[in-house]
């Protein structure tokens, strides 16, 4: 998240309530928010339901051998779809709050530290969010893999698709981690190091998730 060059407008309405079309009219908007981090949230929370939907086409009587398991994943994955939603609202807010540190006066020497301390937060806050998206992608992703082997075969291409969503979700963030670190001091790039290698590990899962779930179809 570099330095915006406009103030971001302000919505009263959460992502989670408000109409596709208009958050889709507001993200092709000449305006700085919703970007890539909310698209990288939703990402994530579209994979959680996804996998949510499949685990409750998993509750047949044929199934119930698995009903534990199922009943365990649908709770995970709704309460990722919910922690995910709440993160594209907060990067909306990390966002504002970087665009509002930059605006800071700095006419004076202690204006000046006090604005460089509130951008240094702000950019803080700004990669702490992304970096709880990639956590919430690993958690689908998990959860995914794991419903899998015994998921309803009629809706198996849908854990293909929340693997192909939670990946989307994972390296979109990686973008918006990185974008922040180059304006922080390189003190701060080491609480990030771990999520930022695990982003490698969650695309080559994804990748070999994709890749059972074709085969199931395919009856390899």
């Amino acid at each position: 998240m570099s330095q915006p060059t406009a103030p971001p407008q302000q919505t009263s309405t959460a992502f989670g309530s408000r109409p596709l079309g208009d958050y889709l009219g507001e993200l092709a908007a000449k305006v700085p928010a919703p970007g890539g981090g909310a698209v990288a949230a939703l990402h994530a929370a579209q994979a959680a339901a996804l996998v949510a939907m499949v685990a409750r086409y998993t509750m047949r009587a044929k199934d119930a051998e698995h009903r534990e398991a199922v009943d365990r994943v649908v709770a995970a994955a709704d309460a990722a779809r919910e922690r995910s939603l709440a993160l594209a609202d907060a990067d909306a807010a990390a966002f504002t709050a970087v665009g509002a540190a930059y605006r800071l006066p700095k006419d004076t020497e202690a204006q000046t530290e006090q604005r460089s301390a509130a951008i240094t937060a702000a950019l803080l806050e700004a990669a702490r969010v992304p970096a709880a998206v990639v956590d919430e992608a690993d958690e689908v992703l998990t959860l995914a893999a794991e419903l899998l082997p015994i998921g309803n075969p009629n809706v198996v291409t849908d854990i293909g698709a929340a693997a192909d969503a939670a990946r989307a979700a994972a390296t979109s963030s990686r973008l918006n981690i990185e974008i922040n670190l180059v304006s922080l001091p390189d003190e701060h790039g080491s609480e990030f190091t771990s999520t930022l290698d695990r982003i490698e590990q969650i695309s080559a899962r994804a990748d070999a998730l994709h890749a059972d779930v074709l085969h199931a179809v395919r009856g390899d």
